[in-house]
C-alpha cells in the first residue's frame, strides 16, 4: 500500500529505511511472575547511610578518647640479643598466636584460617533462603540455638586450651609418634570434632534442622572460638607464654601494658 493511502492512525507502521521489522507471535508459557509475591523491600537511603555515618563517627570518637586516656610511648631500640618475654602479637592476632601453642604453624596459621574464610564466603551459597532474612537469629529457636552453641563453644574451647597445656601431645608422644601426628593430626582432629559436634547434635535432634540453623551453629562456633583463643592469649598468657591468672602474673607483667 502506498504511503499516501495509509490511514493516519497507522502512519507509525509505514515503511522506512530507518526502521527494522520482525515477526513475533504470542504463545502460551509460564511467565517470570508465577508464584512471585509482592515487592517486600524498602528503600534503604538515607536511613542506612545515617546509621553507618553514626557508627563511623562513634568509632572515631572512641579511638580519640582512648588515645587521650592511654599513653603509648615508643620503647627503646630493639636489642637482637634480648627477646621480649612474653613476645606477643597485637591483640587482633592473639587468636592465631594462641593456636600456634597447640598445633603446627602451617595448620594454625594457614590451613585452619583458610577453611574459616572459605566457610564465610560459602554461607550465602549454602543458605540462600529468603525466609527470616534480616531478622536477628531468624527466630526464637534460632536464638536458643545460638545461645547454647555459644555456651558450648566457650566451655569446650577453654577446656581444650587447659588440657592441651597440661598434657600436650607433642611432649607426651615426642619419641613415640612423628611430629606430623602429634602437632597436626591429633590437634586438628580434636578441633574438627569440637566444631562439628553441635552441628551433628542439631541434625540428629527430633525437630531436625535446616541450612539456616546449621549456618548459625557453625558461625557461632567459629566466632566464639576466636573470642576464647584471643582472650586466652591476651589475658592469660604471661612470661614464657605460660598460663597465669591475669592478676597473678610473675615479674610484674601486666597484659594491658601491650594495648
Amino acid at each position: 500500500m502506498p504511503d499516501n493511502k495509509i490511514p493516519e492512525e497507522n502512519k507509525s507502521f509505514s515503511r522506512s529505511s530507518q526502521k527494522t521489522y520482525s515477526l513475533v507471535e504470542v504463545v502460551k508459557a509460564p511467565t517470570t511472575m508465577v508464584d512471585k509475591g509482592p515487592e517486600d523491600t524498602i528503600f534503604a537511603f538515607p536511613i542506612v547511610a545515617i546509621l553507618e555515618l553514626s557508627l563511623a563517627i562513634g568509632s572515631t570518637l572512641l579511638l580519640v578518647l582512648f588515645s587521650l586516656l592511654k599513653d603509648a610511648p615508643l620503647e627503646e631500640l630493639a636489642n637482637p640479643l634480648i627477646t621480649t618475654d612474653p613476645a606477643k602479637a597485637p591483640w587482633y592476632f592473639m587468636g592465631l598466636q594462641e593456636m600456634l601453642e597447640h598445633m603446627h604453624p602451617t595448620l594454625a596459621g594457614i590451613i585452619l584460617p583458610a577453611f574459616a574464610v572459605l566457610f564465610l564466603i560459602s554461607i550465602p551459597y549454602i543458605d540462600y533462603s529468603r525466609e527470616g532474612a534480616g531478622v536477628w537469629f531468624t527466630s526464637k529457636r534460632g536464638k536458643r540455638i545460638v545461645g547454647w552453641t555459644a555456651l558450648y563453644t566457650t566451655i569446650v574451647m577453654s577446656g581444650f586450651v587447659l588440657l592441651d597445656n597440661a598434657f600436650p601431645p607433642r611432649e607426651l608422644f615426642r619419641d613415640v609418634l612423628p611430629n606430623l601426628v602429634t602437632q597436626s593430626v591429633i590437634p586438628g582432629t580434636v578441633m574438627a570434632l569440637l566444631v562439628i559436634l553441635p552441628a551433628i547434635f542439631l541434625w540428629k535432634s527430633k525437630d531436625g534442622s535446616n541450612a539456616r540453623e546449621m549456618m548459625l551453629v557453625l558461625f557461632t562456633v567459629l566466632f566464639f572460638t576466636a573470642v576464647v583463643l584471643t582472650l586466652t592469649g591476651f589475658l592469660f598468657r604471661g612470661p614464657g607464654f605460660e598460663l597465669y591468672l591475669p592478676w597473678a602474673m610473675p615479674n610484674g607483667y601486666n597484659p594491658f601494658d601491650g594495648l
